[in-house]
Parts: C-alpha cells; sequence; structure tokens
C-alpha cells in the first residue's frame, strides 16, 4: 500500500482530474480483499488526504459549493445570507465520488493474455466504503466546529477575516458577501462613527420601551461575534410588542440577515414537536434560529427549551429513525418574537428582554421616509448595506479589545461569562441600560407571579406557622358560611393544567421542589416533624433590612440572576 502526503490545501470544488490523467498526479491507494481495502481506505482517510473533509462529532463531513440555475432577484432577496458553502455528512457514495476525483484507487490483477499482474484502477465496494465511514477515530482529519459567513472573534480576541479553515478554533470562514479588512486598532473618529450609526441611523427609530430594550437588542446583535471569542451559551432572546407592526420581525431581522437566519414553528405546549424542531433546525448552518410572529399572549414555558439553552450539546434521536441519534453543538442565537408574549417555568432566568411599544394605534402608517434608514427592511436586502451594520459591530468589538475587553458585574446563571462581557462592551462605549428590566422580566414570568400570590396569601393566613402539604389541602377547601361559598385563599391556591387543585401528594411535590427558591419577597422552607412522621413547611419572608440591603446593591439583581 502506497499513499501521497495529504492534500489539505486544495480548494473547495477545484476542478477534479480528467479521466486520462495520469495516475501519478494523484495519490495511489492500492486496494484487495474486503478486508484488507477496509483497513487502507481507513489509514488513508485518516492521513487527511481528501480534500475539503473534516471531522465533527466524531463523523466525517465534506464540504462543498452548490451549483444550479441562478436566482431572480426575487429569491435573491429571500436567500440573502444563504452562506456559499455548506457542510454535508460523508456518505459512502460521497467517499466514493471523491476517492475517483482525488485519488488512484487501483488493485493488482493478472492479465489472462499475458499472465503478467497489471495494475487496474477500481472503486471499493460499498460495503467497504460504509465500514469506514463508521469510525469514530480521525486522528488526521482537521475539526470543524463550523461554517461562518462574517468576521468572529477567536478566543486570543484577534478577528477572523481570512476565507477558508482557521486552525485555532476549528472554523471556516465563508463571507457571504465581499467584506473589506477591518481595522484591528479603530481609530475614535471610526469608533464614534460606528457608535452613531448604530444608534441614531439603524436603531433609532424602533419604539424601544426603555434603554435597557435597545442595549439588550445590541447585546444580541454582536453574540454571534462574541461566542467564538468567549466560548459561552448565549440566552433566549425574546422581542415583545404591544401590538403589531411594531417593528419586532424587522428588529430580530437585522441580526438574521447579517448572520444567516432559519425560521422555526412554534408549536404552544407540544414538547415533542418542539424537540423535533430543534433538531431539524440544528441540521442547518445558520446562526440564528427564529420563532417569528409567536401567538399573541402566548406563554413561552418548555423544559425542552429551557435544557436546550443551558446545554453545549444537544442530543436527539434522529428523526425516523427507531435508535441511531444525532449529536449537534448549541452554538446558536435562539431568538423569538410575540405581542404581549409572557415567560413561565425557569424562561425568566434565561431570557434577555426586548420591549417595544409604538404608543400609536396606526404604528403601520408611520411615515419611513423620515426614518433614519428608509425602508430598512429593503435596505437590509443589500448585500453591501449588510456589510456596512456588520463592519460597525466589529469596530466597537475591536476597540473594546484594545481596551483589554472590560467586564461588568452582570450574572446570569449559566450565562454569566456573556453577560460580564456584552455589559463591559456595552459600557465601554457609553451604552447604558443593559440587562435593567429586571422588574419587567419577572412581571412577564407568569409562574413566578403565581406563586408570589401563591405565598403571600398562604403568609398571610398562617405566618410562619409549619404545616403539612395535607393541612394545607385542607385549608383550600372552599367553605360555606352564611349558605355562602368562601375561598380563604382568594383564588391564589395552586391548581393543575384544568384549573383544579391538585391532590395532596401533588401539593408536596411542587412544594418541594420550590423550597428555597424566592418568588419576590417569599421563600418556602422546610423540615421533617418527628411528632407528625411527616415534613412540614412554612413560609418566610424578606425583613425591612433585607429590602434596604437590596437598595444598597448597585447591580439590583443577584436575586433574579444567580
Amino acid at each position: 500500500m502506497t499513499t501521497a502526503a495529504a492534500t489539505t490545501d486544495t480548494p473547495i470544488d477545484a476542478p477534479a482530474d480528467a479521466g486520462d490523467t495520469p495516475p501519478a498526479d494523484r495519490p495511489p491507494i492500492r486496494i484487495g480483499g474486503e478486508a484488507e481495502t477496509i483497513r487502507v481506505l481507513t489509514t488513508t482517510v485518516a492521513e487527511g488526504v481528501l480534500p475539503d473533509v473534516f471531522v465533527s462529532g466524531g463523523q466525517l463531513v465534506h464540504l462543498s459549493r452548490v451549483s444550479g440555475p441562478a436566482l431572480t432577484a426575487d429569491q435573491a432577496a429571500e436567500q440573502p445570507t444563504a452562506l456559499p458553502v455548506q457542510a454535508d455528512p460523508l456518505t459512502a457514495s460521497g467517499l466514493a465520488f471523491l476517492l475517483a476525483h482525488h485519488t488512484y484507487v487501483h488493485r493488482l490483477k493478472k492479465d489472462k493474455q499475458t499472465e503478467e499482474t497489471v495494475e487496474v484502477e477500481a472503486s471499493p465496494t460499498k460495503t467497504a466504503l460504509s465500514a469506514v465511514l463508521s469510525s469514530r477515530y480521525w486522528p488526521g482529519v482537521r475539526p470543524l466546529n463550523g461554517v461562518v459567513g462574517s468576521p468572529v472573534l477567536r478566543p486570543d480576541g484577534t478577528l477572523i477575516q481570512t476565507t477558508g479553515y482557521d486552525p485555532a478554533t476549528g472554523l471556516y470562514y465563508a463571507p457571504t458577501a465581499p467584506m473589506p479588512p477591518v481595522p484591528t486598532h479603530p481609530t475614535a473618529a471610526e469608533v464614534a462613527d460606528a457608535k452613531h450609526f448604530l444608534l441614531h441611523r439603524l436603531l433609532c427609530d424602533f419604539p424601544f420601551v426603555a434603554p435597557a430594550d435597545r442595549a439588550n437588542h445590541l447585546a444580541l446583535l454582536l453574540a454571534p461575534i462574541l461566542r467564538p471569542y468567549l466560548g459561552c451559551l448565549t440566552p433566549f432572546g425574546l422581542i415583545s410588542a404591544t401590538t403589531q407592526s411594531s417593528g419586532k420581525t424587522l428588529l430580530a431581522e437585522i441580526p438574521g440577515y447579517i448572520y444567516g437566519c432559519k425560521n422555526l414553528v412554534w408549536r404552544k405546549g407540544d414538547d415533542s414537536e418542539l424537540e423535533k424542531s430543534i433538531t431539524s433546525a440544528l441540521h442547518s448552518a445558520s446562526p440564528i434560529m427564529l420563532w417569528d410572529n409567536i401567538a399573541e399572549g402566548t406563554v413561552v414555558s418548555s423544559a425542552v427549551l429551557a435544557q436546550l439553552l443551558t446545554g453545549s450539546q444537544w442530543s436527539a434521536r434522529m428523526l425516523g429513525s427507531s435508535g441511531a441519534g444525532f449529536t449537534a453543538t448549541n452554538n446558536r442565537l435562539w431568538l423569538a418574537t410575540g405581542n404581549n408574549i409572557r415567560l413561565g417555568g425557569d424562561m425568566a432566568t434565561r431570557t434577555v428582554l426586548v420591549r417595544l411599544d409604538p404608543n400609536d394605534p396606526h404604528p403601520d402608517q408611520r411615515d419611513q421616509t423620515a426614518f433614519g434608514i428608509p425602508h430598512l427592511d429593503i435596505w437590509l436586502k443589500n448585500p453591501a448595506n449588510r456589510v456596512t451594520v456588520l463592519r460597525h459591530l466589529l469596530v466597537l468589538v475591536m476597540d473594546w479589545i484594545n481596551a483589554g475587553a472590560p467586564r461588568s458585574g452582570h450574572t446570569m446563571r449559566q450565562f454569566t461569562a456573556w453577560a460580564g462581557a456584552s455589559g463591559g462592551l456595552l459600557a465601554h462605549h457609553g451604552i447604558d441600560g443593559f440587562l435593567d428590566n429586571l422588574t419587567e422580566m419577572r412581571e412577564a414570568d407568569d409562574e413566578d407571579a403565581e406563586w408570589v400570590a401563591f405565598l403571600a396569601r398562604w403568609h398571610e393566613l398562617n405566618h410562619d406557622r409549619p404545616m403539612t402539604s395535607r393541612q394545607l389541602r385542607q385549608q383550600a377547601e372552599i367553605e360555606i358560611i352564611d349558605n355562602q361559598p368562601v375561598d380563604r385563599w382568594e383564588g391564589t391556591f395552586l391548581t393543575d393544567d384544568l384549573g383544579r387543585t391538585p391532590s395532596t401528594k401533588s401539593i408536596g411535590r411542587h412544594l418541594i421542589s420550590h423550597v428555597g427558591r424566592w418568588h419576590g419577597d417569599y421563600v418556602i422552607r422546610s423540615a421533617m416533624d418527628s411528632h407528625k412522621n411527616a415534613r412540614v413547611f412554612w413560609v418566610e419572608t424578606r425583613t425591612d433590612d433585607d429590602h434596604q440591603a437590596d437598595d444598597q446593591d448597585p447591580a439590583g439583581q443577584a436575586d433574579l440572576w444567580q
């Protein structure tokens, strides 16, 4: 068996050798029986011989360009940020194609007439090719962590700006539009121009409720650039408006146009369908995943979504398969838009909120010609304009890096690294308000509001008296006083999905899961009562001294985000 040196620098989809090219111009691979062929091909592929073949999660993938009929102007507008290359899992037929075009696979065969042993070009069997691809260990093949269509920040603070594979990050940079070099040390004038453009032209006409909403959106807009540098998760971005035609979809389309976006469908209350949707979406290379225009008043509460946001890897059973699994790196920015969207479960502590309120009965009739960028939706479809937006964002990032990449004191559960860096970047440029809308976030958390009301009434009725879940359940029963039904809990007692009072056992499970967790000014405590041989619960409330201490906390956010 003989092989040639690796040809990993061959350009993507370079013209293949013609059929009459001398074998000497292609790396020779001698195969024999099935078992020998499997060993030879495995060794050859592991040495990185095949161009544009990478390994991702133990699976070989191939980067390729896709050709076809030229897009019309309307079609191009609908696909403004399609990546020029795509990574697909390498199949047996794909491996056969690459071997035929980039190597000289042959076997020895005796000529029947001369009885001499000659080399004959051959193609390995499908069984042999499939056996090779079953391996999960490819030490000589370059790892691929993703394909990006815009410059991103390396862990050392430098910017990926050269088209092609970047060994430091394992990313392949394939720009969606010609991108002039971004200065690594931008001037003060360039920084001021970038800030003015972003704040006073790009975002100036969106009806943000408060500075926090604009700052939060800028942080989300910068997240795809910072992610490789920080190596951390990013929270869920929720753009919630008071009415239609507020600009929420356009606001979400800005990062979508710049980086590439895939639109998803939100199915209320169906976690199994949501899991399938996420798994399907992660087969796409799009950095932005968007649930646009969720039904008005929807409560976003999903254990599946909460798990996705706090895990660096997503694992699920492959669609249409009974046993095969799918694993992907969760390196996307997940966004949603809708009118008057609420939060439930643990989503409040995993979400960055951006609120819009046009305070106008007819926001769709606003005069767009007077906007900072008239008809922004059309303007963004021009690749040159998207490059302008991206360049200004990168200028702010590089100026922050040159200042030592200062962090802020923001904390946010599993997203503290992102929050500290984003807060520091915005503060460096004098952009205030980042994550300041925590009170509104609490108000958007329907489940937390229900618990606050429940615990407040519990404390009012029982003070700090320990009670079993059975006693509590009995107290929730409606009493008849003077022939009139009386609910001592005034409608605040916990209910199940059907609006009924839960069983004693169910109440106990609910209480245990919330022991030690603050809801507003109230917290459940628990202990075992040896006399009753049962677990008891009681509610404690903060003292006035606690409130005073909170007022002295400049961050004012520890309880929600920690």
